[in-house]
């Protein structure tokens, strides 16, 4: 009875582990890497300046993020504003998967200290930076390659 018992736990087991994989492979992509997106809107004739502001604090943060393998890439795309409520900067960084996003500010809050400043100056970054541009939304979003 009890080898009986065992058998038939095992099967079932079984059938749902082969009907999850059945489930996943009937999806018509494969998942990817995850991409956090920002929409920056700058102010008319205020995007060189955002810019160079970013060379020297994005990039620098990103940089050494990539080298801790905190994050994949990233990239940073511009171009005309469809209206006027459009962006026209787009902040793209890259992550291998959602679990990297855990607890990320433990990991990046010591680099933006060491590239940035104190929390009281990038503080004041942060203030400095409403003055050429407006963040009009922020997007997590995952990668996939259609099958």
């Amino acid at each position: 009875m009890k080898k009986h018992l065992i058998i038939i736990t095992c099967l079932a087991v079984f059938a749902a582990f082969a009907g999850l994989c059945r489930a996943q492979s009937d999806a018509p992509y494969t998942e990817g890497s995850v991409w956090n997106v920002t929409m920056v809107k700058t102010k008319y004739g205020m995007s060189d300046d955002y810019l160079k502001g970013l060379a020297k604090t994005f990039k620098g943060t990103l940089d050494e993020a990539k080298k801790q393998n905190l994050i994949m890439d990233y990239k940073i795309l511009i171009g005309d504003a469809a209206n006027a409520q459009d962006y026209d900067i787009l902040l793209m960084v890259e992550y291998p998967n959602m679990a990297a996003l855990d607890s990320l500010r433990d990991k990046t809050d010591p680099i933006d200290a060491k590239l940035v400043g104190s929390e009281d100056q990038q503080r004041q970054l942060a203030v400095k930076r409403l003055e050429i541009r407006e963040i009009m939304g922020d997007k997590t979003m995952r990668e996939i390659t259609l099958k």
